[in-house]
């Protein structure tokens, strides 16, 4: 493009208000310099561009021709103003979440709420991933955040812990000769073991904590889902390790019991994920700010 774009726009003042008086109020120019630009376009694109007439600024069949095609432009980056104006106010907008099946059950949900009153107009767009996949979709853009529970391989992203939680070993009342005895991990592996299936936080969680005593994790039974891992140590099937939320009524109720261990189980965190090579957009910065506040 050889002309200017300030030379396009006072062309297209000029070309829609058919008047150089009303183009140049509308520029805040003075009417010599629109003339000055209009002058200097013609040049540059060697053609005559207006008849200039009592009745004002007509385009000359050439002008009409470059008319159509700047009116469009212009069009286009109105369009794209009032787009980047309604994003920044978060007028519109997409957030693409990824979370675990804990985080997304027994955390997110209600941020999730509060956030959708407060901006009705923002799409949600959630995901259920384990902590394997999350890396790469992030990194990829699949993902702009993701909120997960510790822990999760060494990576290069952005953690920020927003919760801790303690995790409790119950087991159901067929097991109440355990209870209160001090449970070593090794002791603990000659039982039935109830446990998340393979690709879950919560089982990387429980193989490293089992593989630091020195102990290959090989449990009875495998789940898909934390929440039923209480349910399921209720009918005196084997031992399980569950978030202390996920099993409190059951123990106050007398259902199970929770076991006492030699050495404190480990606590976790939830955590937000980001990658720091990509650029957050405002309604992302706005939801993580959701989260922090929740």
């Amino acid at each position: 493009m050889s002309a200017s774009y300030d030379s396009y726009r006072v062309f297209y003042y000029v070309a829609y208000y058919q008047n150089i008086t009303i183009a140049a109020k509308s520029l805040f120019l003075t009417q010599p310099t629109v003339s000055h630009y209009i002058l200097n376009l013609e040049k540059e694109l060697n053609c005559k561009l207006f008849i200039r007439s009592k009745k004002g600024m007509q385009l000359t069949p050439e002008g009409e021709l470059l008319f159509e095609h700047v009116a469009k432009a212009f069009a286009e980056l109105s369009y794209g103003e009032e787009k980047l104006k309604e994003y920044l106010h978060l007028g519109k907008g997409i957030i693409k979440i990824g979370a675990s099946e804990t985080t997304l059950r027994n955390y997110l949900i209600p941020v999730l709420g509060r956030f959708k009153e407060k901006y009705p107009n923002i799409q949600l767009r959630i995901c259920n991933m384990t902590y394997k996949l999350v890396g790469e979709a992030l990194k990829n853009g699949d993902l702009d955040l993701a909120v997960m529970t510790t822990p999760f391989p060494d990576n290069d992203l952005n953690i920020r812990p927003v919760s801790n939680f303690s995790m409790v070993g119950i087991a159901g009342t067929a097991f109440s000769y355990l209870d209160g005895k001090p449970l070593g991990f090794k002791e603990i592996s000659r039982y039935p073991l109830i446990t998340l299936e393979q690709e879950t936080s919560g089982r990387f969680y429980l193989n490293q904590l089992f593989s630091s005593h020195g102990i290959h994790l090989m449990p009875d039974i495998e789940l898909s889902s934390a929440d039923l891992i209480t349910p399921i140590a209720e009918q005196n099937m084997g031992i399980g390790f569950v978030p202390k939320l996920f099993a409190e009524q059951a123990i106050t109720s007398g259902k199970i019991i929770e076991l006492t261990f030699k050495e404190p189980l480990p606590d976790r965190s939830i955590c937000i994920l980001t990658d720091p090579n990509r650029q957050k957009s405002l309604a992302c910065e706005k939801f993580i700010m959701e989260i922090l506040d929740h």
